[in-house]
């Protein structure tokens, strides 16, 4: 069993976001930081250092309008990438930054707003043909804050429309992934509040939409691994977005809350893997942007828990667990889960990144590399030649 659950973790290849290695913040603040990455060079070289140590993060997700120009063009952006060691992953479109979407993007009640959204879109598309991107990603800030400030199900038919056009546009080998999120900044309705929303959508665009799962997105009281084991049965489970949450947002590293959850949504993988005989086509993306942690530190802490998290998960003993599941013994099937969560794993992960030539512990190998205190350094002179506001020294 030891031997199949280091196995398995050659199936979690996890992408990186470009927008977790530069300073951002929170609608209150933004608390700056030496080492963040400045420009789109210094985002790939942040990601293609975590991939050089973790050696499970071949990818790295962009936004378009955060990381691409006319002066820094698709193919310049990709070889960026390729001298960093690392690959383009999912392109994000950004339809909730412009002014003209105040009332939303494809939800608008104008028209024009409508076409501008999905003329966005269609570039994204186009632009991930050009880098070879097979993963083209939708969250939407739309819905209403105020009763009667727009029709709910008017809304719902011009998304279904925008997103069939998006579908159309795909090529063969690309997948939508649709995001939902159950408010914010949409108090009264969000256009794409929950995982059902989200599939009704995906049925109606095509076969190649499906859902994408934000650990992060979801009411204290929900339970994700529930939605993600629905999602599997029906094959429409497209892709995660980790992080963690304490009310129902994210931008916490993974497990930081409740590591017991993810276990338990990685269980749910395991166990179908086991019945079909295969781990389904699931993209594994990180969706953080630290206000606090070094960021460097904060990515390669989130990956090395969700490898802690997945050899768990893996170490359950399928056969027993069934066994008490069939003759109704609750506290042993129960049991099961337990024991394989509370096993230190430890040696197993070691195992992997030895077969993979990487140290045993890779934040610890960050730390003794100095990457940090170089880039903090380097970083903070470049910010000061070009005016612009600097941090503290986290790295």
């Amino acid at each position: 069993m030891n031997e199949q659950a280091v196995a398995s973790l050659d199936q979690l290849q996890i992408e990186l976001p470009s927008w977790g290695f530069a300073d951002t913040g929170t609608r209150f603040g933004k608390f700056l930081q030496d080492g963040s990455a400045i420009d789109t060079a210094d985002k790939f070289a942040d990601a293609g250092m975590a991939h050089q140590l973790t050696g499970c993060c071949p990818t790295v997700a962009v936004h378009v309008l955060w990381d691409f120009s006319e002066e820094q063009n698709a193919a310049a952006v990709a070889q960026i990438a390729d001298e960093a060691g690392v690959r383009i992953g999912s392109i994000n479109a950004n339809l909730f930054q412009d002014q003209e979407y105040k009332l939303g993007s494809f939800g608008n009640p104008d028209a024009a707003v409508r076409q501008q959204a999905l003329a966005h879109s269609l570039d994204c598309i186009e632009l991930g043909k050009e880098v070879g991107s097979d993963l083209f990603t939708l969250w939407f800030a739309d819905g209403t804050n105020y009763p009667g400030q727009d029709s709910i199900r008017k809304r719902k038919r011009r998304f279904q429309e925008g997103l069939r056009a998006c579908h159309a546009a795909l090529s063969d080998s690309q997948t939508m992934l649709v995001e939902y999120k159950p408010f914010e900044p949409a108090f009264y309705h969000t256009d794409v509040a929950d995982w059902g929303m989200s599939y009704v959508f995906c049925k109606d665009a095509g076969p190649q939409a499906k859902v994408l799962v934000d650990t992060g997105h979801h009411y204290a009281a929900q339970n994700i691994e529930q939605i993600v084991a629905w999602l599997l049965d029906e094959r429409m489970l497209g892709g995660f977005h980790f992080n963690d949450r304490r009310y129902a947002d994210d931008d916490l590293t993974l497990g930081s809350i409740d590591p017991y959850q993810i276990f338990r949504i990685f269980n749910e993988i395991h166990d179908y893997a086991d019945e079909a005989g295969e781990y389904p086509d699931i993209a594994y993306m990180v969706d953080q942007s630290h206000n606090l942690k070094p960021k460097m530190e904060a990515m390669i802490q989130t990956v090395m828990t969700a490898q802690d998290l997945w050899v768990k998960a893996a170490l359950v003993d399928r056969a027993a667990l069934r066994k008490f599941q069939r003759e109704g013994s609750i506290v042993d099937a129960e049991n099961v889960l337990k024991t394989a969560f509370n096993t230190n794993v430890d040696g197993l992960t070691a195992e992997w990144r030895s077969s993979k030539g990487l140290a045993a512990d890779p934040l610890d190998a960050y730390r003794k590399s100095g990457y940090g205190a170089r880039i903090a350094q380097e970083r903070a002179a470049r910010r000061k030649e070009l005016g612009i506001q600097s941090g503290g020294s986290y790295a």
